[in-house]
This record gives structure tokens, C-alpha cells and sequence, in this order.
């Protein structure tokens, strides 16, 4: 429940016409009362500024109304509190303790002052104001999560899974990071099995999308080019993997909330296995008309972290039409995916894409492809949270790409950009992207071994208040993420059609919340076979 200061009622936000009331009537009592009336409306008048949000304008009348009357008490809270709505905290602390002078047991005043300590990370001033409101109250909205935290810090991992379970919030952001600690505490505890329900349930309510992109990008990765000279095309691919970063940590950083979610996790690196198996059938190939409808399963195991273990199954329809004008070679393409993910045994993710593609070779050297693409993602396990962190969301993407070709395709150019837009039915997951590739592939002239190098920048600049802000923030904060992918492969044609292929991926994402900035290698060793 949130948690209020109890003040009297003449100290409660009047309306303006009371206001100049209260100025007039100042001017006929005794010199000692015109004093404490005059304080009464300035607090009155920085009351609704603050109430307002005009910051500058609501402390200009609570420094008037502490001229008058130095030890007014709410001049003195809502100094404090305008001041932390300013992400001033360091100043914020003086008004506070003097104010809790002189109302010791005010718990409001408490745990405001409890809120600043917190947000110097001065854990240990901290911890007595909102420890004091956390046995009166520990249902107001946030005590638990704080003093989950600072109790997690100090290693007493059950008072912490106490706090932080008996601790309720309206904020998201809260309950969030609530779920988030307590499954800290109990794999500290050495209670696996419910620590992992627990970060998995907060790893989906933010960072869905950097646990599932790698796995994305690498089942991609082992897609071969469709072959056109028969109808029915098959491609089985296995290979071993070794990933650096399988749970998506956080690097080092200062923030507390990434190195919460640092402490005790030595085991994101694992071992594992990839599976593919594609199948497609050219149903329609008349003149320049062709369609084929086609299926892939895609799965990754890993060995150390199975509750991270990932499967896609991929259905896919499409069709194209090829011309020519001014002597130059064009197709028209337009494909409908419905992809249904698992992870852990438990579906995750539906998406439904449709895709526009046009290409255009304008001679030996050059090709051109324009695309649009529309995206629809439904993730599951959404019915029981608050609307704001729910990530179903509908990606609108449109870009190009160039390609350089040399040697009858043996060597070849990339550059390409493109322009993506997410809305999302959870505000803070909204974002306008920026994507820039480039790449390269050059063939050796013994063995056919051809080496392969993708390079692609993502820049994400959300446009809404992130549903995790820091933990030393009294305010939200906005997000924006540059997410860095590098992808270097080594294909070697063996006979019967087989192709055995290493595989180095990197990703460097940084984001202004430390929270989300990682790095993840993926080392992999692929054998594909194609019919």
C-alpha cells in the first residue's frame, strides 16, 4: 500500500482561493501566529507545485516558508521529498534529519530518508529507517524490496527472501526486481530448483529478448541457401556448442542491481548441442511463378544449464515471381513464418512474420534486395503480470541490401540497413531501431573452403521509461541499447554433400541501465548434410 505522511488538515493542499484567504486573515493576528500562518501557505503553495511537478517553483516556497518557521515540519519533509524527485539525494538527507528530530517515529518521513541513504548506497544509514518501517508496515509499497536487498548484501539470503516475499508494490519495476533477488537468495541457498523458476520469471519480464536473439541468430546461422534443382529440399545439420554466457549476465559495472545479479553465478558458460532438420517442398513452379511451403525444427541443449534449453519449430509459406526489365533480372517474394518456441520444456514464444521482398540484379557485380517485414510476437506466461511488462508486440521493419559479387559468387560484399519499429503492449518495450550490416565471404582457391565474416550494429532507443531503472535512482530512467554482433565462419564442402563448418559468434550489447550490458561468445562446430 503506499505510504503517506499523516499531516493535519491545515497543512493539507488547499485550493488557491484559500490560499490568499489564509494571506489576508495573516496580516490581523499576533506577530508569533502571522509567522506560522504565512509558513502554513507557503507549504500549502509548494504543495501544488510539487503535486504538479514544477520542482524549482515548489522549493522557492518551502525555503520561504522555513524563513519564517525554521522547524516546520512539512516544509521540511517536502523539501526532502521535492529534492529527491530531482535525483538530489545528497541533499535531500539534511531536511529528512532534521525533520525526523523532531518526528522520531513518523514512518512516511522514514522511509523517504531510508530512499535517500539508499540511493548514495549508504546501506548502513539506510537500513534502520526502512528496516523500522518494514516491522510497522511490510506491505507498503517498495519497504520489501529494500530491505530484501540490503539484507541480500549482507549474505542473510532468508531474512532477504522474507523481506522480499512479504514485500508487495504496485511498480513493476518493483515487483520485478523483487522476483529477481529472491531467486538470488535462494540459489544462494542452495535451493536450485525454485531459484530458477524465479530468474526465469524475471529474466522474461525484461530480457526475453537477449536470451532469445543469440539463440535466434544461431539457428540462422545453419539455414543453408535454397536449392532450385529439384523440388523436395532437405538440410540435417548437428554440431557441438560452447557458449560463454548462456544465462545473459551482466557485466561489471557499479550499479548494484547488475552485480546482484553477478554474485554467485559462476555456471553461465555450458557445453551443448544444436539440432536442425529442414525440410522443403516446391509445390508450384510454372513459368516465372513459384511456391513451396516448408518446415524446420531447430534445438539448442546445454549440458550445465537445461533450464535454458531452446526449441523452434518453424513453419513457412511462400512464393515468388521472376522478370526482367531493361534486361535486367528481378523477383518479386512475399513469405508467411509462424514460429512456436520452447524453452525449458514450456512454450515461450509465437510469431507470426510476413514478408516482402524485392531484388534486383542490376548486372554481374551488383544485386539489390528492398524488404518489409512485418512481425507479430506473443509471448506466453503474460495472463498474471501488470499490462506494463508484458512484451507481445508488433515489429514493423523495413531495409535494404547491397551485394558485391566477384568470381561467379565466390567471393562477395555486403552492406545493407535497415529501419525496425516495435510497439508493444507493455509501454517501456517500445523502441525505434537502427541497423546497419556489413559482411563478406571469400572462397579459397584449393578445397572450395569458404571463409565468412557478418558484422551488424543495432542501435534501440526506447521510447518510454524502462521497466527497470537503477536501484540508486529515485526516478525512472530511459533506455537506449547498441547491440554489436560479429559472426566469423569457416565452411569446408566435404563429399556427399556434406559441409562441416566452425563457427565464432560474438555479441558486445551496451545499454545506458548496466543491467542489460553483456557480452556472449558462441563457439560451434557444425556437420550439415543436403539432399
Amino acid at each position: 500500500m503506499p505510504l503517506t505522511r499523516a499531516r493535519r488538515p491545515r497543512r493539507s493542499p488547499v485550493p488557491i482561493a484559500l490560499v490568499a484567504a489564509a494571506c489576508l486573515l495573516a496580516l490581523w493576528v499576533s506577530p508569533a501566529r502571522a509567522q506560522q500562518s504565512e509558513a502554513d501557505v507557503f507549504v500549502a503553495q509548494a504543495i501544488l507545485a510539487y503535486e504538479d511537478r514544477r520542482y524549482d517553483e515548489a522549493l522557492a516556497f518551502l525555503r520561504q516558508a522555513l524563513a519564517q518557521d525554521p522547524d516546520n515540519l512539512d516544509a521540511l519533509y517536502y523539501t526532502g521529498l521535492t529534492l529527491l524527485a530531482q535525483r538530489k539525494p545528497g541533499e535531500a538527507v539534511e531536511p529528512l534529519e532534521r525533520a525526523r528530530r523532531r518526528a522520531p517515529d513518523d514512518l512516511a518521513l522514514l522511509y523517504q530518508l531510508g530512499v535517500a541513504y539508499f540511493s548514495l548506497r549508504d546501506y548502513d544509514r539506510a537500513e534502520e529507517p526502512l528496516s523500522t518501517v518494514f516491522r510497522a508496515q511490510p506491505t507498503a509499497d517498495g519497504v520489501g524490496y529494500y530491505v530484501g536487498f540490503m539484507r541480500y548484501r549482507k549474505r542473510d539470503y532468508r531474512g532477504a527472501l522474507e523481506a522480499l516475499r512479504a514485500g508487495t508494490s504496485t511498480d513493476p519495476d518493483i515487483q520485478q526486481l523483487s522476483r529477481f533477488y529472491a531467486g538470488l537468495s535462494l540459489a544462494a541457498l542452495g535451493e536450485r530448483d525454485a531459484a530458477a523458476a524465479e530468474v526465469q520469471e524475471a529474466l522474461r519480464m525484461q530480457s526475453t529478448s537477449v536470451l532469445a536473439g543469440p539463440a535466434e541468430r544461431l539457428r540462422d546461422t545453419v539455414l543453408a541457401p535454397r536449392r532450385r534443382d529439384q523440388r523436395l529440399n532437405v538440410e540435417l545439420r548437428a554440431g557441438v556448442t560452447y557458449d560463454t554466457n548462456v544465462m545473459v549476465l551482466p557485466n561489471p559495472s557499479h550499479d548494484p542491481i547488475a552485480e546482484g545479479a553477478r554474485e554467485k553465478r559462476d555456471d553461465q558458460a555450458s557445453l551443448g548441442e544444436l539440432f536442425s532438420a529442414r525440410f522443403e517442398y516446391t509445390f508450384l513452379r510454372s513459368g516465372p511463378w513459384e511456391a513451396s511451403i516448408g518446415y524446420q525444427y531447430f534445438a539448442i541443449i546445454y549440458n550445465d544449464l537445461p533450464s535454458f534449453n531452446v526449441q523452434s519449430h518453424l513453419g513457412t509459406v511462400g512464393g515468388s515471381y521472376t522478370s526482367k526489365v531493361a534486361g535486367m533480372p528481378w523477383q518479386a517474394a512475399v513469405s508467411y513464418a509462424y514460429d512456436y518456441t520452447i524453452l525449458d520444456d514450456d512454450e515461450f514464444l509465437q510469431r507470426h512474420t510476413v514478408g516482402l521482398i524485392g531484388t534486383l540484379v542490376e548486372g554481374p557485380v551488383n544485386l539489390t534486395a528492398l524488404q518489409f517485414r512485418y512481425q507479430h510476437k506473443d509471448f506466453s506466461g503474460d495472463a498474471h503480470i501488470p499490462t506494463s511488462d508484458v512484451r507481445d508486440a508488433d515489429n514493423w521493419m523495413a531495409g535494404f541490401l547491397h551485394v558485391f559479387r566477384f568470381a561467379a559468387d565466390r567471393h562477395l560484399v555486403r552492406v545493407g540497413y535497415q529501419l525496425d519499429v516495435e510497439r508493444a503492449e507493455g509501454l517501456p518495450f517500445n523502441y525505434l531501431g537502427h541497423r546497419a550490416i556489413v559482411g563478406g565471404q571469400y572462397t579459397l582457391p584449393w578445397w572450395g573452403t569458404r571463409l565468412r565474416y557478418d558484422f551488424d550494429v543495432h542501435f534501440r532507443n526506447y521510447q518510454h521509461f524502462s521497466a527497470i531503472f537503477p536501484a540508486n535512482s529515485p526516478t525512472k530512467k530511459e533506455r537506449s541499447d547498441v547491440e554489436q554482433t560479429h559472426v566469423v565462419r569457416i565452411e569446408q564442402p566435404l563429399p556427399a554433400g556434406f559441409t562441416l563448418a566452425a563457427e565464432y559468434q560474438g555479441i558486445i550489447a551496451k545499454s545506458s541501465l548496466p543491467i542489460f550490458s553483456y557480452n556472449r561468445s558462441v563457439f560451434s562446430l557444425i556437420l550439415s548434410w543436403q539432399y
